[in-house]
């Protein structure tokens, strides 16, 4: 399981990711349709970015899943995020207390 503050990068891009809330949906994390691996780790050989995840990530976004994971990219690149085949969601802000 992926704990709080891994971090992660893709083995198709230059997108690295640290995880700030962990769910068990995170083991199936991926970036450009490719599951991603502990930074430091070897990325395997012949791997492709997958035309259909390939529109990329933001830099300093926090990107969210339905199962309360959570996750903010440190670099971005071309792949983007998913769980399996579903598309992780860009957080929206939240909005600031109104003061009078």
């Amino acid at each position: 399981m992926v704990t709080s503050g891994t971090r992660l990068r893709s083995q198709v891009c230059d997108t690295e990711v640290i995880v700030v809330r962990p769910a068990d949906s995170l083991d199936d994390l991926r970036a450009g349709g490719v599951p991603m691996v502990p930074l430091g780790t070897t990325v395997t050989a012949g791997a492709t970015l997958h035309v259909d995840f390939a529109d990329g990530n933001v830099l300093g976004k926090r990107y969210v899943d339905g199962a309360g994971a959570e996750i903010l990219v440190t670099k971005p690149g071309a792949g983007a995020l998913s769980i399996g085949t579903v598309r992780l969601t860009l957080k929206g802000a939240e909005p600031l207390p109104a003061s009078d």
